[in-house]
C-alpha cells in the first residue's frame, strides 16, 4: 500500500476542526498535501483513495508542545509510537536545552551533550556517534537537520538560552554574568536563530546540575535578559519559553515577577511553566499564588501563556543514569549514579560508611516533597536478573529485612543487578485545575516531555490521557480536548498553516474511534545505541491505535501500524 495521499477522500466521519466548534458530520478531501474541501455533500472522485471514517472522529493532528527529541530523532527517526498516537508535530529545544549554537571548543561542545544527558536522561554516546555536528550557528543547525533528518512528524525547535551562553562565553557561562560585549554576541546569535525560523528562545530558571550548580541561564542578569527581549520583540510571532521552579526551590513567582518587569512595554509572547497540576502542589500552597499571577497577567493584557501538564508524574529510579536523586537533593544516593564503574557502585552500596550517610540524607536532606520522605509505596518491579522480590513495595521489603528503606533499596540493587529500576507511585493530579486550564484561552497544554527520560518514564502517547481520562470521564468535551492539543497550540506557536481542519490548511489529520483508543502500558525495548556497538533500553508503549494519521497529506499510520513514510518538515512561525 502506498503512503501517498495526494488524492485522499475521508468520508462519513465526525469533523472536530480544532477551533472548539461543535463536531459535525462531513467528508474531507486532501489534494497535494492540502485540505481542499470539507462538506457533507461532496463525493469521492475516481482518482481518489477512499478512507471510511464511519464511527470515528476526524481531527487535526496533535501537536506535542514540549518534547526533547533534539537528539533522539537522529537515531530513532521513526519516532515510534507517536504516529500511532495521532501526533503530527513536535516542539523541541525546550527548557533552555538545545544543540545550537555551538562554541568552537570541543570541551564546551561536550557540555551541550552532558547537559542533555543529565537533565533529560538521554545517553551521551548516541549524540557523539549519530549527529554530524556540522554547525556553529543555529541557522547552520537548521540546514543540517533539513539535509540529514527524515522523520514522519513535523518538528519545530526553540533556540536554547543555555546553548546561546555557552556558544559565546564557553565554560564561563556556568560561573558569571555576561559582559556587555558578550551580551551583544549572544543577542547576535539569537537574531540568527529567529531570522532562520526558530520558534523563539527557551530559558531555564529552575535547574541545578548533579553538583548543585545553577544552569548557565540562571547566571544571566537583567541586562542580558533585556537585550534578548529586545531581539525577540522584533520577531513578534516568536515565543519566550521559560521553565520556573514550582517543584523544588519554589522560586517561580519571584522569577515571573522579574521577567514581567523586564518585558514591560515590549510585544513579547511568553510561555511559562507554569501552574502546577499535582494535588500535593495545591495542598502545599504552591498552586494558588501562581493562579493569581496567571490571572493578573491576563487582566494586564499581557501575551503570557501558562504551561501545564495533564499527565501524572510517574518516574523510575535508576542508578545507571538518573537526575532523580540530585533533583530531590538526595546527593548521597546520587554518588552511586555518578560512580564510574559497576565495581564502584557496588562498593558504595555495600559500604557501612556510605549507608550511614545515605540514611541521614534520606531522612534529613532530601526535599520535604520528594519520594524519599514517603518511600513505602515505591514499587520493586523491574529486576535485571529477576532475583526478586518483585511486585512488592520498598516499604514492605524494608519491613521484611527490618532495616531502613535506604538500606533496603541498596540491598535490592545489589541482589537484583545495577540495571534494575524502582517505580515511584504516580503523584495524584488536580483534575479540576487541568480541566480549568484546558479551557483557558492563555494556557499551553500537552506538555509531556516525550523523547526524554527514556529509562524513567515514557511520555510518548501521554497525549491520549486527555481523551481516555477526561473525555471518556465526562470532564471535557471532545471539542475542548481536541482544540487544546491542536488549534490552540498552532495559534500559540504561529503555525498558521496547520492545526485546524479548514480548506487551505496543511493536511495534518488523524482519525480515531474513541472507544478503541487506550493509553497503553509502558514496556522496555532495546533500541538505543550505547556507543559501544550495542544497544541499551528505553520505555515505550504501543500505539493508541489511531485508525489513520496523515502528515502533510501522507499517511504515516494506518491499519494498526506505521507506514514508514517520512513526510515531516521543519515548521516555523508564519508572519501573516
Amino acid at each position: 500500500m502506498s503512503s501517498t495521499t495526494d488524492n485522499l477522500f475521508i468520508q462519513n466521519g465526525m469533523i472536530v476542526d480544532g477551533t472548539g466548534a461543535a463536531a459535525f458530520k462531513a467528508n474531507l478531501r486532501i489534494r497535494d498535501g492540502i485540505i481542499s474541501e470539507i462538506s457533507d455533500t461532496i463525493s469521492a472522485a475516481d482518482d481518489e483513495r477512499v478512507f471510511d471514517a464511519g464511527g470515528c472522529f476526524v481531527t487535526p493532528g496533535l501537536i506535542e508542545s514540549h518534547t526533547h527529541f533534539d537528539g533522539t530523532m537522529w537515531w530513532q527517526p521513526d519516532l515510534d509510537p507517536l504516529p500511532g498516537c495521532g501526533v503530527t508535530t513536535v516542539v523541541m529545544g525546550n527548557c533552555g536545552f538545545a544543540l545550537a549554537p555551538l562554541h568552537e571548543d570541543p570541551e564546551v561542545q561536550a557540555q551541550v551533550v552532558k547537559i542533555f544527558s543529565f537533565f533529560e536522561d538521554i545517553p551521551e554516546e548516541p549524540f557523539f556517534e549519530k549527529l554530524p555536528w556540522d554547525w556553529r550557528k543555529w541557522s547552520e543547525y537548521q540546514a543540517s537537520m533539513i539535509r540529514n533528518v527524515n522523520v514522519p512528524i513535523n518538528y519545530g525547535t526553540f533556540v536554547g538560552h543555555i546553548a546561546l551562553r555557552l556558544s559565546v562565553m564557553g565554560m564561563d557561562a556556568w560561573e558569571r554574568a555576561a559582559t556587555p560585549y558578550e551580551i551583544e554576541q549572544i543577542a547576535e546569535q539569537l537574531e540568527d536563530a529567529l531570522s532562520a525560523g526558530a520558534l523563539g528562545m527557551s530559558t531555564n530558571l529552575m535547574d541545578h546540575d548533579g553538583e548543585d550548580r545553577p544552569v548557565p541561564s540562571l547566571k544571566a542578569d537583567d541586562a542580558e535578559f533585556t537585550a534578548l527581549f529586545k531581539v525577540l520583540a522584533r520577531h513578534q510571532k516568536c515565543t519566550v519559553q521559560v521553565v520556573v521552579d514550582s517543584l523544588m526551590r519554589f522560586t517561580a513567582a519571584d522569577q515571573m515577577e522579574r521577567l514581567a518587569k523586564l518585558s514591560e512595554g515590549l510585544p513579547i509572547r511568553l510561555q511559562w511553566a507554569g501552574i502546577p497540576t499535582l494535588q500535593w502542589q495545591k495542598d502545599f500552597g504552591i498552586q494558588a499564588p501562581l493562579v493569581e499571577l496567571h490571572e493578573r497577567f491576563a487582566k494586564e493584557g499581557r501575551d503570557f501563556w501558562t504551561g501545564y501538564a495533564h499527565v501524572p508524574v510517574t518516574v523510575t529510579a535508576s542508578i545507571r543514569a538518573s537526575l532523580l536523586f540530585a533533583q530531590s537533593n538526595e546527593y548521597v544516593w546520587h554518588e552511586v549514579v555518578t560512580a564510574d564503574s559497576d565495581e564502584e557502585k557496588l562498593a558504595l552500596l555495600s559500604s557501612d560508611e556510605w549507608r550511614a550517610r545515605a540514611r541521614h540524607s534520606w531522612d534529613n536532606d532530601s526535599l520535604e516533597t520528594s519520594f524519599f520522605r514517603e518511600p513505602g509505596p515505591m514499587m520493586l518491579d523491574n529486576s535485571e536478573n529477576e532475583t526478586g522480590p518483585m511486585g512488592i513495595t520498598l516499604g514492605e521489603y524494608a519491613e521484611q529485612l527490618a532495616i531502613h528503606p535506604s538500606d533496603a533499596l541498596a540491598e535490592w540493587f545489589i541482589q537484583n543487578g545495577l540495571s534494575s529500576t524502582v517505580t515511584m507511585p504516580p503523584w495524584h493530579k488536580d483534575d479540576d485545575m487541568i480541566t480549568r486550564l484546558t479551557r483557558d484561552p492563555y494556557a499551553v497544554g500537552n506538555i509531556n516531555d516525550s523523547g526524554a527520560h527514556g529509562q524513567l518514564f515514557c511520555g510518548s502517547g501521554d497525549n491520549l490521557l486527555l481523551y481516555t481520562d477526561y473525555v471518556k470521564g465526562n470532564k471535557l468535551s471532545i471539542e475542548e480536548a481536541v482544540c487544546s492539543q491542536t488549534g490552540k497550540l498552532a495559534n500559540h506557536f504561529g503555525f498558521n498553516d496547520r492545526g485546524e481542519l479548514k480548506v487551505g490548511k496543511r493536511a495534518d489529520v488523524t482519525v480515531f474511534n474513541l472507544d478503541e483508543i487506550q493509553h497503553r502500558p509502558k514496556y522496555k525495548v532495546n533500541d538505543v545505541p550505547d556507543g559501544k556497538g550495542g544497544l541499551t533500553w528505553r520505555w515505550t508503549r504501543d500505539a493508541a491505535p489511531m485508525r489513520l494519521t496523515t502528515v502533510n497529506g501522507e499517511v504515516t499510520f494506518e491499519q494498526g501500524k506505521a507506514t514508514g513514510a517520512m513526510p515531516g518538515t521543519m515548521v516555523q512561525p508564519i508572519y501573516n
